[in-house]
């Protein structure tokens, strides 16, 4: 019955995957950016989800992070970081194979052992310790590699911005994420809340940078948005506008630079 249990949410899972990949297509067509290079014509609903982000950001978030850096001395601050930068290499490593990115993938699994043996389970990043930096990546980019546009911009709740590409991505992600399908479900839910406590770091550790864009912008909707897309599309390689597929006729490539001669 385990068995069977295992296979039909597998099934499930990998059906999941292709119907998440295929609407990321399928949004990946829809609309055009304007001359600003941003895709955004669901803006209406985007600030109020945005608004929701930021009352749960002003209410929870940032006060639960504030008392974490507060509480939670900084070596184990360090310490929660890398061991949750070490659960997320499996994904990092399945995204690198998906990409044909072999070179990363070696790298990314150099890092993942290191780390586990003389990292001490990854309680300490002893690969960057040594000049081996890693290589994350993650679904989204998967998809981009594919040829699947970013589409429209959409502003998730309690996610922040993403696109309708990077949503697609992050729900794979999430699904089949390798250390969770791989672990019981008790190790699983500790990995998931380890890394919601790094998460938490890094709000406290930016609190500066996040605080002068939610709350000190003239607007902050317009900046995040602006912010997430332009470090979105450095990330993928796109900062001087370079269209993959130009060639294909009736193509618009949402990262290419409207201003660029």
């Amino acid at each position: 019955m385990g068995l069977k249990n295992s296979f039909t949410s597998g099934r499930r899972r990998v059906g999941l995957l292709a119907v998440l990949t295929m609407q990321a297509g399928l949004a990946g067509c829809a609309g055009a950016p304007g001359p600003d290079g941003i895709n955004d014509p669901y803006e209406a609903t985007n600030r109020k989800v945005h608004a929701f982000n930021r009352g749960v950001d002003r209410a929870l978030v940032g006060p639960a992070a504030e008392g974490y850096g507060s509480v939670v001395p900084e070596p184990v601050q360090r310490v929660v970081g890398n061991v949750a930068d070490t659960l997320d290499l499996p994904g990092d490593i399945a995204n690198n194979l998906l990409q044909l990115r072999i070179a990363d993938a070696g790298q990314n699994s150099l890092r993942l052992t290191m780390n586990l043996i003389f990292g001490i389970g990854g309680l300490f990043d002893f690969s960057t310790a040594i000049g081996l930096p890693g290589k994350p990546t993650d679904f989204g980019e998967t998809l981009h590699v594919w040829g699947v546009g970013e589409g429209v911009y959409v502003e998730l709740p309690f996610a922040g911005p993403s696109t309708a590409r990077d949503a697609a991505g992050m729900a794979v992600d999430v699904v089949l994420n390798p250390v969770r399908l791989a672990l019981p479900d008790k190790e699983a839910t500790a990995a998931t809340v380890l890394k919601l406590f790094s998460r938490l770091g890094d709000r406290n550790r930016y609190s500066d940078t996040i605080d002068s864009i939610l709350y000190e912008s003239a607007d902050s909707y317009a900046q995040a948005r602006l912010l997430y897309l332009q470090n979105r599309r450095f990330e993928l390689g796109q900062e001087a506008g370079a269209a993959e597929g130009a060639g294909d006729e009736g193509f618009i490539d949402p990262y290419e630079d409207p201003y660029a001669e």
